[in-house]
């Protein structure tokens, strides 16, 4: 039993492919070339200002250890120090060490300063 797959040609190609090499495809005339993947943290210039006053916002309470409370969309509240960050998530370190997606915070303040 050979571990080679035969692909049969589909359409009215005139020449068939080879034993174990796949149909090739068909050129489409009025294609329109695929469009760029652009990365969504990149999209505009208003959204990168904004990822960098978070960040150096994120990193200032990482190195000073502040003691912070994130209150959560369900409204759950954690409390402690931010350990890392990357673009998705948080790691708190409190009671417990806590790893927050960023989509599940509402917004977060200084233990001390009480937030609402």
């Amino acid at each position: 039993m050979s571990s080679q797959a035969v692909y049969h040609s589909v359409g009215d190609s005139p020449a068939a492919p080879a034993v174990g090499s796949p149909a090739p495809r068909k050129q489409h005339r009025h294609a329109a070339p695929p469009t760029p993947f652009r990365f969504p943290a990149y999209a505009s210039e208003g959204e990168v200002a904004q990822r960098q006053a978070e960040l150096f916002y994120l990193q200032k309470q990482i190195q000073s250890q502040t003691p912070m409370v994130i209150v959560l969309e369900d409204g759950e509240l954690v409390e402690g120090q931010i350990e890392w960050y990357d673009r998705h998530s948080l790691k708190v370190r409190g009671r417990t060490r806590t790893l927050i997606f960023k989509s599940a915070i509402k917004y977060m303040y200084k233990l001390g300063e009480g937030g609402q």
